[in-house]
């Protein structure tokens, strides 16, 4: 059977197509030597059915260039700002067991620190948090109003290629993806719109422009394990499970493990352990009974 595969280079797991059996995926991101060159444009709002390029215009400045350091070596994803001030979505594989995560928002070319403030491997979904202020976002359409052939556009970084912009339709919907951690991610959508490795955690939009998933994984074809590329079928975890994922995160149910908090040195910027144990500010005790929910730890 051929092999799909996560769109996090650098990084590699085992995944399930539901009815078709196991089959390999690989995660989207990629391990770039640079963030590559951006073009600086201003967002603009976005109409109902507008033109790709329109899409394109509005959206460009929320996608984020996600860059994590791990035990493996260092893997790039992409990702999307969902707050004003700094909340941003991506897949839970491309900042799994990293020691550091450095975030380019839009594009700004600068690149910044960023905390993993809730991360759920049984849904492939991280929650990132940067210093922001009023920073250009995508709001979360919604996933059970699509339907086959409908238009899809997907920005990321492919292969460290930021701010590629591919069109696409919804192929089918409600298929069966495995998470890294083993377990089911139901009614995830797929499309024929070109996604590769350094797409991980990248928005898939609808023709208003908003996300109606997040890019994971794709099959490649390849059968004796070499990371491949697009062969027009991508897989995206949809909104609905995103919206519940933050609405867990925003609540301390799915904060990242004790091992990553650890890791990762001072990401508020406050010089307090306490501040970095409880970003929330929900508790000490809650913070360590949530801090692992699966019983799983990372890295």
């Amino acid at each position: 059977m051929p092999i799909p595969k996560m769109l996090a280079g650098g990084v590699a797991a085992a995944l399930a197509l539901g009815a078709g059996g196991a089959i390999v995926h690989e995660a989207l991101d990629s391990s770039p030597s640079s963030a590559g060159t951006q073009t600086t444009a201003s967002a603009r709002p976005i109409a109902a059915n507008s033109t790709p390029s329109a899409i394109y215009d509005g959206a460009k400045d929320a996608v984020t260039y996600i860059v994590a350091d791990t035990p493996q070596g260092q893997a790039t994803g992409s990702g999307f700002v969902v707050s004003k001030d700094g909340l941003i979505v991506t897949n839970d594989h491309v900042v799994d067991g990293a020691s550091r995560v450095q975030v380019i928002v839009g594009t700004s070319k600068q690149a910044q620190q960023a905390t993993v403030v809730g991360a759920d491997p049984s849904r492939d979904l991280a929650l990132l948090k940067v210093d922001g202020h009023d920073l250009k976002t995508l709001s979360l359409g919604d996933s059970s109003s699509i339907g086959v052939g409908d238009n899809t556009y997907a920005i990321g970084n492919p292969f460290g290629l930021d701010h590629t912009f591919t069109t696409g339709i919804v192929s089918a919907l409600n298929r069966d993806l495995q998470a890294p951690d083993g377990a089911t991610i139901s009614g995830a959508i797929q499309t024929d719109a070109a996604i590769n490795p350094g797409n991980s955690g990248g928005p898939l939009l609808d023709a208003d422009g908003k996300v109606i998933g997040v890019n994971s994984q794709i099959e490649t074809g390849s059968t004796n394990g070499a990371e491949g590329g697009n062969v027009g079928i991508g897989f995206a975890i949809p909104a609905s499970t995103v919206k519940a994922f933050i609405a867990d995160a925003k609540g301390g149910k799915v904060a990242p493990s004790q091992q990553q908090q650890q890791q990762q040195a001072d990401p508020w910027g406050q010089g307090q352990q306490q501040e970095q144990a409880d970003p929330w500010g929900q508790g000490q005790q809650q913070q360590e009974q949530q801090a692992d929910p699966y019983g799983l730890g990372i890295g």
